[in-house]
Parts: structure tokens; sequence; C-alpha cells
């Protein structure tokens, strides 16, 4: 029996490939001669670097950077391929609303300036390829501050440097590339993103995701009003820049600022991720498909892993069954989108917190995964 396992992160609990072996290791209680590959899986947010970098043999780094507000450093991880020259952010690590207190939380003085530091230093250590996931910004900076990391100097009217954050936008005057790091030219970008809202306007980053991130009700048109004026500028300089892109308003603007200054695309996270791992090369030679992930329920067919390891698997005729710790009545409507059928590990009556403990989680997928194969392996007809 040829088995792949696709699992996504179990927030707070299990990452992706733990969760994954977790389940081989029940399979293999019943099918000691299975040949099982387990696969990273990850749509692009939170836990992609992890589950792609240690699932394709990458080294995790380590690098002290620029938090979401100027001054403040954070200690993030990312990502490298080496033998594919390819480095793998979360810009959520860097500038992500979770890093900040409540009360801190305010996308005009939030900045993007770490994430342009990842990536220099990934340029500088041979990286020309990025797979960036977005999502869980706490900026409004238009990717100001990232590209000023990478060498743009944005200039105010008398030609000093404006600031790393939304307010810059306020004094920005020129956009000047001339020092900007020349391998940049060399790099790709894969941006992990599944937001659609342009920059600007009522469906516009300001309008839109400001108000969660602490923007002051009486500052989002001015903030868009900023925005306008930057795309204006950058357009002016490179000609492909589309503030009305979809996209283009993720993550505060980042998406913009990718779309117009570097080698970019906006991709969906989960179809980066199934492509970086050849995810459907390897189902096409499995007889069954195993995925989930930590709760499965009526947003888990919105786009999230799971269904579309399950939706590649049936363009294959293959069955999927999938684990979640849990599951919620709307979760049957995962059986209209590939998953055949679904179990939730839980095996008694617990605390959330018992629950989510590493070893719990990983006891309680281990034995649930072997019951549901032994069924597979004796029921008759099976």
């Amino acid at each position: 029996m040829k088995i792949v396992i696709a699992m996504d992160s179990f927030k707070g609990s299990l990452s992706s490939m733990e969760a994954g072996n977790a389940v081989c290791s029940g399979i293999l209680r019943v099918y000691p001669d299975a040949k099982i590959n387990v696969l990273p899986l990850a749509d692009g947010g939170e836990g992609t670097v992890e589950a792609l970098t240690l699932g394709m043999g990458g080294e995790l780094q380590s690098l002290e950077v620029t938090g979401p507000i100027n001054g403040q450093k954070v200690t993030a991880k990312y990502g490298i391929l080496r033998d594919k020259k390819t480095a793998i952010i979360e810009m959520a690590a860097v500038a992500g609303l979770t890093l900040l207190p409540p009360e801190k939380r305010n996308p005009l003085y939030t900045t993007t300036y770490g994430v342009g530091e990842i990536l220099r230093d990934a340029i500088h250590k041979g990286c020309r390829h990025f797979i960036v996931g977005i999502g869980g910004s706490a900026t409004n900076d238009g990717g100001l501050g990232m590209l000023q990391a990478l060498g743009w100097q944005m200039l105010d009217s008398v030609g000093e440097a404006v600031s790393h954050n939304a307010t810059g936008l306020e004094k920005l005057a020129v956009i000047d590339d001339s020092i900007v790091l020349p391998e940049l030219k060399e790099c790709t970008f894969r941006i992990a993103c599944d937001v659609t809202n342009p920059l600007l306007g009522q469906e516009g980053c300001s309008a839109v995701f400001g108000p969660q991130k602490g923007t002051p009700p009486n500052m989002i048109p001015i903030m868009d009003e900023w925005l306008q004026h930057y795309a204006e500028l950058a357009k002016a300089k490179y000609p492909q820049a589309n503030p009305q892109a979809p996209g283009a308003g993720a993550a505060g603007g980042l998406g913009f600022a990718f779309l117009t200054f570097t080698n970019a695309a906006l991709e969906s996270g989960i179809n980066i991720v199934m492509e970086e791992t050849k995810l459907e090369e390897q189902i096409s030679a499995a007889d069954m498909v195993i995925t989930g992930e930590g709760q499965l329920d009526g947003q888990s067919i919105m786009g999230k892993a799971p269904i579309g390891v399950a939706q590649l698997a049936k363009k294959h005729a293959k069955p999927v069954i999938a684990f979640s710790g849990c599951v919620t009545p709307e979760a049957r409507l995962c059986n209209e989108h590939g998953i055949d059928a679904y179990f939730p590990i839980l095996r008694q009556v617990t605390t959330l917190s018992q629950a989510l403990e590493p070893q719990n989680a990983q006891q309680n997928m281990t034995d649930t995964v072997e019951q549901v194969f032994r069924l597979l392996k004796f029921a008759p007809n099976a």
C-alpha cells in the first residue's frame, strides 16, 4: 500500500510534519510494510516556513530584525532551500499583528522594514527565489519600510528620508532606486496571498483591514489618500504599477509593493505549497491520501489546505481520509469537497489545554489512525 500524508498544522499543538508523522505511526501499526510519504502542508500563513523548510530538507535561519514598531527588535525565523536557492518567509514573524499587545496596535506607526531586512539577508546568502506568506500583518505602509530596507530611497520634498511607517507616505515626494540591491534584478517572488482587495477605496486595505489593526476611524480616509499619492508616484516611475490589482491591498499594501517594485506574482498559498512539494506527482502514484487540520468545520471548504489536498486527490480518483482535533456539524460539507471520511482524534473528555499538549495530541492521533486502518484492513469487503 502506498499512502501520501499531507496534514496541516494543529495550531498551538502539532506542526504539519509532527501531525503527519503521528499519522504515519498509526498506519505502520497495521500495515508495517506500507510505503508512506509524509509531506509538509501549509497555506502560506503561520507554519509555512517550518513546514516547507523542514519538509523539504532545508535549513532554518534566525535573524534579529526590526519588528512591527521601528526601534523594536524581534528574532525571526526563515527557511533556505539551498539546492533551489530559495528562501521561505512569513512576514507575520516580523511585522505581524500578534507581535503587538492591543494597546500598541496602530498601523500609522508600524513598518514592514524587517521584511526587507530578511530578504536582504537571504539575498546575501545566495537566494534568488522567494516564497513569501503575507498574512496577519500589523501594517498599512504600502510596503514602504520593506523597500527602504532593500535600498529604495524614499525622500521628502527637501531630499530627506521619510519615516519607515505609514506616516512616511504623507511626506513622500521622490522614489529613488539608484542604490537598490542590484541582485534584486535576478530575484523572483511567489507571494502567498488569498486576499483580492485592491490598494485603494472602499475595498482597499485602509478601509477593510485598518480597523482590525487599530487604525483610528478618522485616519482611515487620510491613510487612503497617502496610499493614493504613493501609488501615483510609483506609477510615474514604474508604469506597471496598478493599485487596483487584486491583492494589491494585501498586508497593508505590501502586495502592491511586491507587484510594482519586484518580479512578483500573487498566488494561492496552498497552491504554492502543493506545487513546491510536488504533491500532485506523489498523489498520482498513491493508493490513498491522508490529510487534516486542527478543526474541520464550515470554513474548511473556503480554500483551507486539507480541501486543496482532497480536490487534488480526486483529480486522480484517490480516496481521502481526514483526521482533525475536533469537528463541527458543518464539517459534513467536507464530504462534498473531496474528503470521503473524517475522524476527530479526541478519545476522552478533556480540557482544551490538555488536548493541545503535543504529547497527548500525537498519542491521540496515532491511536485513532490505528483503529481506522484496522477497520480498513479487517472489515469484510474492505
